[in-house]
């Protein structure tokens, strides 16, 4: 074992390891960029051959992965987009980054890793680093890599090394990205850890190593499902304040000047992303198989879903000021991706509002600056409109899912004849409803700014009712 390690080692530290990565999506494509610019040559693996086409051809189809260092490192041959997965043979280590949804009975759809398995046997040999780094259930690494492998006579942590690593890409963030976010990687053994440790060490500049697999996998998943409940209870918070006739922004906000015991979450339509809507699924549905029933889990995943109803009732009550209602309205939405600056739509809260004002008898636009089109539960495609500032006061009423920094906040809000705003990204006016705040109160919700000097000596604005 220490032979075959000390040869493996010494082919990644002297750069002539040859990486593979399965599956380029959002995690995939910029973990194979990131092993190719280290000067590692990649092959990159997906079913699709548009986005192979597409790569080849050195364009990049996700926001964080620019056009400019796709061309490089396949002009360099550093890196080779592939949909041959024989090509696995040729490889030193390989990451697996697949996509792992919910089936329709809210189980997790392992067919993908499955799939990625079942090329690896067909092209496995020694002296070989396995690393899965899609999200899933604790026990996925050696339930379905583990076994099937033993099945074939490789022996882990002799014949080759098996790691968990879970992906911790987040889309648009302009400060963290594979390169300096710490990464979590629990091996089967310690030398797979090893291993897996060092492979990575040459493009993340903390790695994090743990005891197994399991911990690993159980991480990714305590991560998010922190989020989720903790969203669903600012959720919960904001609908409660409407109910006060309070208001849950500016209730936040003095929360949040609490120098401890704090963290700040903010309401919103709903949740969306890969990661937060199913991550909990995962977990929720693995404790069940252990006859444990999380009752935080279930609570928080029926609150978050509850809100795209929640969103329609303030589009209601917002038309009602105006002596309008939901059918026969003109309605623009703005935003359709799940969050801010980036185009993607995967469980968008938004999609569902649509289908839902669509529903009522809505008459519907939507703009999205980065998510251009998507499709509706027919599986037809709607595409966005440009947004014409000028137009604005035709509608009548305009919704606000996704604080794009392109919108022009200012222009919206003197043009609209009535807004309903989800992300807080209007000022209190006459013509603004908000979420988590009294909707009766709109008109009487005008605000003014004045900055006062904090003790400390620097100015504060804050923001007084009249």
């Amino acid at each position: 074992m220490e032979i075959q390690s000390t040869r493996l080692m010494e082919k990644i530290r002297q750069q002539k390891a040859v990486i593979g990565v399965i599956g380029l999506g959002y995690v995939g494509l910029p973990l194979a960029i990131a092993f190719a610019k280290a000067g590692f040559t990649v092959y990159g693996f997906d079913v699709d051959t548009e986005k192979i086409k597409t790569l080849k051809a050195g364009k990049s189809y996700v926001i964080d992965s620019k056009d400019e260092d796709v061309a490089a490192i396949v002009e360099s041959g550093h890196f080779k987009p592939t949909a041959d997965f024989s090509d696995i043979r040729l490889l030193d280590a390989v990451s697996i980054c697949v996509p792992t949804p919910l089936n329709k009975s809210h189980e997790p759809d392992m067919s993908y890793i499955i799939s990625a398995v079942n090329d690896i046997k067909k092209n496995m040999h020694t002296d070989f680093l396995i690393t899965l780094e899609s999200t899933t259930y604790p026990g996925t690494t050696e339930e379905l890599i583990e076994k099937e492998l033993a099945a074939e006579g490789y022996a882990v942590g002799k014949d080759y090394f098996l790691c968990f690593s879970p992906e911790r890409i987040d889309p648009g963030n302009a400060v963290f990205h594979t390169g300096n976010t710490p990464k979590v990687l629990g091996g089967t053994t310690a030398s797979c850890t090893e291993h897996g440790v060092f492979l990575y060490q040459q493009i993340v500049e903390q790695i994090v190593p743990v005891s197994c697999p399991k911990v690993a996998e159980m991480t990714k998943l305590l991560e998010n499902t922190f989020r989720s409940i903790n969203i669903a209870f600012i959720n919960e918070m904001a609908m409660m304040s409407d109910k006060l006739g309070i208001d849950i922004w500016e209730t936040i906000e003095a929360a949040d000047t609490k120098p401890f015991g704090f963290m700040k979450f903010s309401p919103g339509p709903g949740i969306g992303g890969h990661c937060i809507p199913l991550d909990p699924m995962y977990l929720s549905w693995k404790a069940r198989a252990s006859n444990f029933y999380s009752k935080f889990i279930e609570i928080a995943q029926e609150t978050n879903k509850g809100m795209p109803n929640y969103v329609i009732s303030k589009v209601s009550e917002a038309l009602n000021l105006r002596s309008r209602s939901i059918r026969g309205s003109q309605i623009l939405i703005l935003g359709m991706a799940y969050k801010p600056d980036i185009d993607d739509v995967r469980e968008s809260p938004g999609l569902e509002i649509y289908e839902l004002l669509k529903g009522y008898g809505a008459i519907l636009d939507y703009n999205d600056p980065y998510a251009r089109s998507f499709k509706d539960k027919n599986g037809d495609k709607v595409e966005s409109v440009e947004l014409d500032y000028a137009h604005i006061g035709a509608y009548d009423c305009i919704l606000l899912l996704t604080k794009h920094s392109d919108y022009d906040y200012r222009i919206i809000g003197e043009k609209a004849k009535i807004i309903v705003d989800t992300r807080n990204a209007f000022e209190h006016q006459s013509n603004v409803v908000k979420l988590g705040a009294p909707t009766n109160n709109a008109e009487k919700n005008f605000i003014v700014k004045t900055a006062v000097i904090h003790r400390k000596g620097y100015f504060r604005t804050y923001q007084i009712r009249k």
